[in-house]
This record gives structure tokens, sequence and C-alpha cells, in this order.
């Protein structure tokens, strides 16, 4: 500190900091959600490919409006239940997009701050179509945004698999750049069995393994889920016929037609149903705006519900398909709780999923073996029921399967965490003297914040000397030709807590010795 120049005869007071300056933590859970909304509008700001922060579905209404279920609503296929299962197809023009639903899993995981980066509105898909293309401005967008530590992409899953498989890896790119965010993958068509055909989601034609893998430096960050989940963030009161497309109603029609000749032949409800089906017209008319007084929606969905199983198995095709969703956005909750509960060292598995009933494929520890430990070490987390216990996320590794330092997800977060935090900390220091005083406070800086850590459960070790060294200084962490180039280097080594995935018992039957 400069000495003071006193030129009138006083008593001065000079303060002198006695400690050392903080490390804060950083946040660890804040995911950034990209994709499409019906409109993106903050009074006159255009918040397209803007970075918005919001922190509950009623700020995101606000900002976003809800989901495509006024224009265009989804439109699905119907058809027979004897000939195929959900999820339906649904019309081109009118697909079901996926980010409203997925936050709506994130926050009923416990999830609350994240961000919202819209790509475009729903009509504006539709219209000139989707294509990885969409993604780059956002992304490029996003690098200025230093907060997300997750990417989630739900509406990539309306991509076709060229795409899906090109923005995976600009998205995984964009993580290793920025080196403080991962990002979480739905596997494209995930609620169809592993069962190592040519349609196999993960090894087969159009399989998730199609991302090739960019090589560990990029694969660490990278962590992806498998099955889709069957939720009930939709409820099946809101469905009726008014979700399926125009042809597709008119094929419920003509089954009901049939069955109603069948089943309720020359009787009362016959004419019943068959007013159903007449009723049953699309653009829906309701009893409100038309003059002559047709029949309203509700009640010929009530009508139908009541007299035609047909009818009744095709709302709950239809309510099943809907509440069919990618893992990512609920996980991304499911993070943010675990942190908040434990801590970001804590690994995010052997947990429920809330508003998840169950997977859309069930899974075997023979079928886990091969998405937990293949032969290219992209790792892929299960979600699984086990009696007594339901629904839990089994898996808990990066798409770094095959790398000791970066296989599981709570090191890769933990290491974000531990840099990021001591990265902003030392932002202090840029433009410091290169000099022994200013090497001691550093040390003392990281040091504090790593015992704090230690303390904490996320650095594993009897004593601190055993969970964290940090050196720095001439001769140990630098040279004399670095002072002159102006760097200040800083070695730093942890070890950080890792899960027990294999709990292995042993058991041996000993001599009887009484």
């Amino acid at each position: 500190m400069a000495q003071a120049q006193y030129q009138t005869p006083n008593v001065y007071v000079v303060e002198q900091d006695g400690f050392s300056s903080s490390v804060v933590q950083v946040p660890t859970a804040v995911p950034v959600f990209i994709g499409y909304t019906e409109v993106a509008r903050n009074g006159n700001q255009d918040l397209t490919n803007v970075a918005m922060p919001i922190s509950s579905m009623a700020e995101f209404m606000k900002y976003f409006a809800g989901p495509n279920n006024g224009a265009p609503q989804p439109q699905y296929t119907y058809v027979h239940a004897s000939t195929s299962n959900p999820p339906l197809a649904t019309d081109p023009a009118s697909p079901c997009f996926y980010l409203f639903y997925s936050l709506m899993m994130f926050f009923n995981n416990g999830g609350s701050r994240c961000y919202i980066m819209s790509i475009g509105s729903y009509a504006d898909a539709v219209a000139k179509g989707m294509s990885a293309g969409a993604y780059t401005t956002a992304l490029q967008n996003l690098v200025r945004y230093l907060e997300p530590t997750m990417v989630v992409t739900p509406d990539a899953m309306l991509l076709s698999h060229a795409d899906w498989v090109t923005l995976s890896q600009q998205v995984l790119e964009h993580c290793e750049a920025m080196q403080s965010r991962v990002a979480i993958y739905d596997v494209w068509q995930g609620w169809m069995p592993a069962d190592g055909t040519d349609a196999d989601p993960i090894t087969g034609k159009n399989g998730f393994y199609a991302i090739g893998g960019l090589g560990e430096a990029f694969n660490k960050y990278g962590v992806a889920y498998y099955p889709w989940v069957n939720t009930t963030v939709v409820s099946q009161n809101s469905i009726d016929y008014t979700w399926l497309s125009a042809a597709s109603l008119q094929a419920l029609q003509d089954v009901m037609t049939k069955e109603a000749n069948s089943l309720f032949a020359g009787g009362q409800l016959q004419q019943y149903l068959a007013q159903c089906v007449t009723a049953m017209v699309l653009p829906p008319v309701t009893s409100a705006n038309d003059p002559n007084g047709k029949i309203g929606v509700n009640t010929i969905h009530r009508m139908a519900m009541t007299v035609s199983p047909e009818y009744r198995q095709a709302m709950t095709d239809v309510g099943t398909s809907v509440n069919l969703l990618p893992t990512a956005g609920a996980m991304a909750g499911v993070y943010t709780r675990n942190d908040n509960t434990f801590g970001v060292s804590q690994a995010p598995a052997n947990t429920t999923i809330v508003s998840a009933i169950s997977p859309a494929v069930t899974l075997s520890d023979q079928d886990q073996a091969s998405l937990n430990m293949p032969l290219n070490g992209m790792a892929i987390n299960a979600i699984r029921t086990f009696p007594n216990y339901g629904l839990l996320v089994w898996g808990a590794r990066t798409l770094a399967g095959n790398s000791d330092d970066w296989r599981y997800v709570s090191v890769r977060r933990s290491m974000i965490m531990l840099e990021q935090s001591i990265k902003a900390a030392l932002q202090a220091y840029v433009f410091q003297p290169n000099d022994n005083l200013t090497w001691v406070a550093i040390n003392s800086t990281v040091s504090n914040f790593l015992n704090a850590q230690w303390k904490a459960g996320v650095l594993v070790g009897s004593k601190p000397s055993e969970a964290y060294s940090v050196a720095v200084g001439l001769g140990s962490t630098m040279t004399g030709e670095d002072i002159l180039q102006g760097y200040l280097r800083v070695q730093i080594e942890v070890a950080v807590v890792r899960p027990a995935e294999f709990i292995v018992l042993t058991f041996q039957q000993q001599m009887q010795t009484s």
C-alpha cells in the first residue's frame, strides 16, 4: 500500500485488511431451455434468441405464453387400438412441442431459477420447418450468459435424426468451449426398446451413438438419459376429439359407427352414439358461438366417453401420447433438487422423478449393462422401476464413461463449481503485482475456499492436506520467463468425492464354534 503523505499535524486512522478476499460458490443448477414458444416478448422487446431468466411457470407464461394447445394445437393420428400402441404420431402441420411440458417437469422436480431461450414461435416452426440451423444463433448468443450450468433442448426431439445429431454435437462443442455447463441429452425416439434391431434408439441405424462422440475433452460435458417417461403433466380430462387430425377423426367416426351397429343395433344407444358421431366436426363448433345451437365439444366428448369403448380408448391413447416426454427437463429439476438437498457432490441418482408414472421401456439389469458400460464409453443413464421402490434414476455417468477422471456426473459438476468459483474470485487479482504478496493472498484465498468445501463433503480426505493442495510462486509454478510474459500460474489439486456405483457384499460361512 502506498504511503500517505501527511501535511497537517494530526492523528490519522489507517484501516488495513486483516483477511484475504473470499471465494463465493457459484450456482450449480441453473439450466437454460432452448426451443420453441408461442410468443417471445417482454413488452416491446423481442425475446427471440435472448436468454430470459424466470423462476416459475407464471413468469414463463408472462413472456412466452402457454403450450401449443391454442394455435396450432397438436393433432394426433388415430390408429385403431388393435393395430398400434402409443405414442400416436402427430400431424407435421401440428406437432406437439416439448419445451413447455419439459419446463413443467423441471419445476415439479424441484427446479427454481432457469433461463428460457426461444428460437421462434410454434407457427414459425411449422411454416418454416425445423432444423439444427434454427439453434445456431441461440448457441452463439448463449456464450454471453455466464450463469447457466446446464443446456436442455427438448424440441430437438422434433428434428430429423440427421439434424438432431448435428445439434447434439454443436451443444457439446458449446459446453466444452464454455467449460461451465453440461448438456443433458434425450435419446431420439427414446420411447422405443433398445432391442438390437435397426430401430434400436441406441445402437440402431438412427441410434444415439450416431452422435459419434467428439472425444473425451467434449464427451465429459455430456449426460444422457433413456428411456422417455410417461407423465401426468397434461390432465386426461383436457383431452377430447379436437386433439385428432381431420383424417383421423373421420377414421374414428367410421370405427364408432361400426361399433354402434354391432353393440347397440336397433337400440336407443345406437341413435345416441350416431348423434355423437354426426356432431363431431373439425374445426369444433360450440353452443356458445353457433347460432343453430349445435352440441358443444364438451357435451359431445362426455356423451362419447359414456357409451363408446372405442372413443375412450382413442382418448386414452392421445393422453398417453401427449404425456410421453423426454427426460432432460425433469432431470434438470432433479439436479436442482439434489444440489439444494445434498450438494453438487452427491450423484443425482437413486432418486425418483416427480410427475412420472413409469419409463416408456422396462429395462432389466442385462439391458442396462450395455448402456452403462458400452465399449465406446458413451454411457447412457437408465430410468428404471423397481419393486417396492417405483421409478428411479439408475445411472450417474457422463458420455466419457471410459475416463477415470470424468466418468461421473457429480465429479464433472463438482469440478465445474470449483473451477468457476475460484476463477470468479481471482478476477480481482488480474493486473495486480506479480509478486510474493499477491501469491500469498491467492494461496490463502483458494485454500480457505477448498477447506470449506472439504468440510462440506465435496472433497475427500482425513485431513485437508489429503483433500487438496494449492501451489503458486516463482520456482514452483512459474519461471522467470512466465513472469516476464505476464503469467501468474496457480496449481490446484483436489480429491473429489466419487459415488459408490458398485457395492459388493462378500459372504463366507464359518465353522461352528459352540
